[in-house]
């Protein structure tokens, strides 16, 4: 049977098994014992759309191989695939490695994904190219050119939103057209801040949520784990600002307004407040217009994005009423249709 993307058996599974082999890559494993003392182990596989994770129990017939598979192994999963509120189960599991060719179209990733990305990544390239403010404009640009391609193979998260290769850049560029779309309506909104705050944001996710050149498991990294991405944001942007006061690009900035230090602190607030709570990660409240928008920005894209996966992943325990996917509140319920004018011969 042809391979299907784990997106997709994430939405074609459910409660009814679906036959169906996943060509995808071992991001994590860990040995772990249940309340009375059994071993399972938690296999995360990924691929370009998404990631999963299986529990094997010390009793499946796959046990010994989910121990001896090696880091990162590139293989095929067949199963009689299911899901729950809790997540994605194989029954009749069994596992192939790959061919050179099967992993190098593998690793190409999904064509649909792919094309989205790059889609959204030149969306981010025209609104940035749009901002007016030579310092911001400036700063932007530096950072597209020196760390484009880390930026375009990072994810928003390693779960619950965008936990994807290249993920951040579809958060990133909705979050634009959704902020270049507000700012006219709330004209107190500095909008070049205000973009730049977007592009900024979760920069330093690039070395909390990176991926590797080839491959489609997360790296973990010591500064990422130590710091997080708010501080190193903030550690990037003061390099690149620094780095661009000391060259000759930098010269007529002295007589701009408002002054050169005031639009860098109003920058480095906005990565520094973006999660809107202290108990929620970020070292300051949001404390101008552009951060309160950013923030409630950033949070609704997140949300909206895992409602489109908890649609496509839940179970329809009633009619109109699905299972609550996790990290949601609660059940979701059939969204309302939009209205269809009736024409005239149904008149």
């Amino acid at each position: 049977m042809s391979p299907i993307t784990i997106a997709a058996v994430k939405e074609l599974s459910g409660e009814i098994p679906v036959a169906a082999a996943i060509h995808a890559q071992l991001q994590s494993r860990a040995a772990k014992l249940t309340k009375g003392g059994k071993p399972y182990f938690e296999l995360v596989f990924a691929d370009s759309t998404g990631n999963f994770c299986l529990k094997i129990w010390s009793d499946a017939p796959f046990y010994g191989h989910a121990e001896a598979l090696a880091e990162n192994a590139i293989v095929r999963l067949e199963a009689e695939w299911t899901q729950n509120p809790y997540g994605v189960n194989a029954a009749n599991l069994v596992w192939h490695h790959l061919d050179d060719t099967a992993i190098a179209d593998f690793l190409a990733g999904d064509p649909a994904t792919r094309e989205k990305q790059s889609r959204d990544f030149s969306e981010i390239q025209r609104l940035c190219q749009s901002i007016t403010d030579p310092r911001l404009h400036a700063l932007c640009q530096r950072f597209l050119t020196q760390m484009g391609d880390r930026f375009r193979r990072t994810a928003a998260a390693r779960r619950n939103h965008h936990a994807r290769r290249g993920g951040l850049v579809e958060h990133v560029a909705q979050m634009m057209r959704a902020a270049d779309a507000l700012c006219p309506v709330y004209p107190e909104l500095n909008r070049d801040l205000l973009l730049s705050g977007v592009l900024f944001h979760d920069c330093g996710k690039l070395w909390e949520n990176s991926y590797p050149e080839d491959g489609f498991a997360q790296i973990h990294s010591l500064h990422g784990e130590m710091l997080g991405h708010i501080p190193l944001g903030i550690e990037l942007v003061n390099k690149l600002w620094n780095d661009l006061l000391a060259s000759p690009e930098a010269a007529p900035w002295t007589t701009l307004k408002p002054a050169t230090e005031i639009t860098r602190l109003h920058l480095l607030h906005l990565i520094g407040s973006h999660h809107g709570q202290l108990e929620f990660g970020s070292p300051v409240l949001p404390r101008t217009p552009e951060a309160f928008a950013l923030h409630h920005i950033d949070n609704l894209d997140a949300k909206m994005e895992m409602l489109r996966e908890a649609y496509a992943q839940s179970n329809e325990i009633a009619p109109g009423i699905y299972d609550r996917i996790f990290p949601l509140p609660s059940n979701l319920v059939r969204p309302l249709a939009g209205f269809s004018s009736p024409s005239n011969t149904e008149l």
